[in-house]
């Protein structure tokens, strides 16, 4: 593609406030001349990594964003129902509309619906977003100290969930569907499943839900749970936006961009966050891929701006930071391609380690905020895939 012409007072609208959303803001601040508008359902930040914490009741996940915006950005509360990517506009449920130069696309995820697990829509709490967190502390305070809770899914969600439960007092069993923490080495897997027990939780291995009711988990073979509260974290979903609006996704709704993050459709798109799917080849849904991701589709849309090329995206994974209640977690370490190795940090040490990890995130925040362009992330871990085809519109 040869090199644009600068392009002078450009509006860039930012699609989603989590942590992609505000990286990218903040960053995008670089040059005095872009008009930013963020677009977030909701009028405070929230902290998806604590939200466990809030449904237990250990912790809170907000976080005003007048301490984490950065001068200059237009933050609108308001939903996007639509993108116009012809007429550059996005639609909002309120019937307002925002018209943009660029876009970045960092919806985030959401907790996945299983729909074809019986009654799980129905009688299931979820972690995932800020209303089900609370709707799930607002259940477990009706219900009796020594209830019965379910925890299914023994990912990393299920895994901080059940422990942060479990150390409250409450009778809790994990169920994983399959092998307890699949993303972590044994090592790792050993060291979860230790300080579980400690906490007095169940957790069941090889066991499968099939079916949910309001006060019992059924097993697929067919063995009944009793259960008051029951809460679902197996998977993530993407919100719809992006297929709603006619744009090029991947199977489970992410945005299909090149390795500059750049849309298939249109290089007025610039997609970012677990939303992002890179030559069809996503990075691991996590706070950890969402802040370079975050600041790359910046870099890309500021390139562009100036009539540069932007830049393959190059990002590097260190590992993964389980809290395993308050006082104990597990640090996985992993290649720079996110494969876990078979060495961990266990203990109270890895307890700290992760909760620096989660003031670190606000931190990273704040820091680009008043300071744009000082992030930094680890670089090596990602070979650029070959650009597929796609039917791109370019710049006019």
């Amino acid at each position: 593609m040869p090199e644009m012409t600068e392009l002078a007072g450009q509006r860039v609208v930012v699609v989603g406030g989590g942590y992609a959303g505000t990286m990218a803001a903040n960053r995008l601040r670089q040059r005095a001349d872009v008009d930013i508008t963020l677009v977030n359902p909701r009028p405070q930040f929230v902290e998806r990594i604590r939200l466990h914490q809030l449904a237990a009741g250990t912790g809170s996940a907000t976080v005003d964003y007048r301490s984490l915006l950065g001068r200059g950005v237009r933050l609108v509360v308001d939903s996007a129902e639509h993108i116009d990517a012809g007429a550059r506009r996005v639609l909002l449920a309120s019937g307002a509309t925002l018209d943009y130069d660029f876009l970045i696309y960092a919806v985030g995820s959401t907790g996945a619906t299983a729909m074809a697990v019986p009654g799980a829509a129905e009688f299931a709490y979820s972690v995932a977003e800020l209303e089900g967190a609370t709707r799930l502390r607002y259940a477990l305070a009706d219900v009796r100290p020594d209830a019965a809770i379910t925890v299914v899914g023994g990912g990393l969600t299920g895994i901080e969930t059940a422990a942060e439960l479990a150390e409250r007092g409450r009778s809790v069993t994990l169920i994983c569907g399959g092998v307890l923490g699949p993303s972590l080495s044994q090592r790792g897997r050993r060291s979860v499943a230790k300080q579980l027990r400690r906490l007095g939780a169940t957790v069941l291995e090889s066991a499968a839900v099939g079916q949910v009711r309001w006060d019992c988990v059924v097993l697929d073979d067919g063995a009944v749970l009793p259960s008051a509260v029951t809460v679902w974290t197996a998977g993530f979903g993407v919100p719809d936006l992006a297929a709603r609006s006619g744009l090029a996704t991947d199977a489970l709704g992410r945005l299909l961009t090149d390795e500059t993050l750049t849309s298939l459709d249109d290089e007025r798109i610039v997609a970012a966050g677990d939303a992002a799917a890179p030559s069809g080849q996503p990075l691991r849904m996590s706070c950890q891929a969402a802040g370079p991701l975050a600041a790359h589709a910046a870099d890309t849309v500021l390139r562009r701006i100036a009539g540069r090329a932007p830049a393959a995206l190059n990002q590097a994974f260190v590992g993964q930071c389980i809290s395993v209640g308050r006082g104990y977690g597990t640090i996985q370490l992993a290649r720079t391609d996110d494969t876990p190795v078979n060495l961990i940090i266990g203990g109270r040490t890895a307890a700290s380690i992760k909760e620096a990890v989660c003031k670190g995130t606000l931190w990273a925040l704040r820091r680009e905020a008043g300071k744009p362009g000082s992030y930094f992330w680890l670089q090596g871990g990602r070979r650029p895939a070959p650009r597929p085809a796609g039917r791109r519109v370019a710049l006019r």
